[in-house]
């Protein structure tokens, strides 16, 4: 496995493996890996010839009050995993690598970011395409490996894949949890002991909406109030958001559709203001 600096130089060799016939797959994270992103490098290892992981903690899906200078950045770490799971580049820049000091070009998607993290977050889902897609002409990867707990990233970049028609299949992978269900994140990193002590409640709350919508339930206030007595009224919780969406273009539903919902929370911590995402297919 190599790590790989320079974006010429690996689009370099991005170009020559394809021109040689090799299937490229790319799993786009910001580090500070953890087994959910090694379960994205196994995917990836079983769907192509070469796996790339980029490692960039991307500056423009960061608001200015956000985390960016903050968010964990553990390049060797990262790598030892990659290698490990069987990757064959890390690709980490620097953001002046990628991005020019007046560069002025960027991709949105108006449809499917405009609800949940995008009411909240407006100009993230922005940074994420441009990045993304500037990662697609990188890596010319046949594939890319992304994970379900970013539920709303998934859909937003599919919607982008299939506009622009882009040459990428997007493979969505399960989401991976601790043994008590709290769903992985590099930010998890930030909880206080009492906040980790209560997080996996936010999973029990969707799992309590989803055993009440396969008994009947396909009110959304109803659901919303399941989700909210499973978080016992817990001061440490200050929810952001709960909402019942199509699970295919995060459109809101006034109604629980099975099997084609998608019930989204995002949460804030109290004690540290950690925002945490998950989500459950009901």
């Amino acid at each position: 496995m190599e790590t790989i600096h320079l974006p010429e130089e690996f689009q370099k060799i991005a170009l020559k493996a394809r021109a040689a016939g090799k299937k490229i797959a790319l799993v786009p994270t910001m580090g500070n890996l953890h087994d959910g992103h090694a379960s994205l490098i196994d995917i990836a290892r079983k769907n192509a010839d070469l796996v790339a992981v980029s490692v960039f903690v991307n500056p423009t899906q960061f608001a200015p009050n956000e985390d960016y200078d903050k968010y964990p950045r553990t390049l060797k770490a990262d790598e030892k995993l990659c290698a490990e799971h069987g990757a064959d580049i890390v690709f980490a820049p620097a953001p002046d690598a990628i991005y020019a000091k007046d560069a002025s070009t960027f991709v949105v998607e108006n449809a499917c970011s405009q609800g949940l993290c995008g009411r909240y977050r407006p100009t993230h889902f922005r940074g994420v395409c441009t990045v993304v897609n500037l990662l697609f002409n990188l890596a010319q990867p046949n594939v890319a490996v992304f994970g379900q707990k970013d539920a709303q990233q998934v859909a937003v970049l599919k919607r982008m894949v299939r506009d622009l028609h882009i040459p990428v299949e997007i493979i969505v992978a399960p989401i991976v949890r601790e043994g008590d269900g709290l769903a992985l994140s590099s930010r998890n990193k930030y909880l206080s002991a009492r906040e980790r002590a209560v997080a996996p409640q936010i999973c029990a709350g969707l799992n309590a909406v989803k055993c009440a919508v396969s008994e009947g339930v396909v009110d959304v206030a109803k659901a919303r109030k399941i989700f909210e007595e499973a978080l016992h009224a817990n001061p440490l919780f200050e929810t952001q958001y709960f909402e019942c969406v199509d699970a295919t273009t995060m459109s809101q539903l006034s109604e629980i559709v099975p099997r084609e919902t998608l019930v989204a929370v995002a949460v804030f911590m109290t004690e540290t203001r950690t925002r945490l995402i998950d989500n459950i297919r009901v």
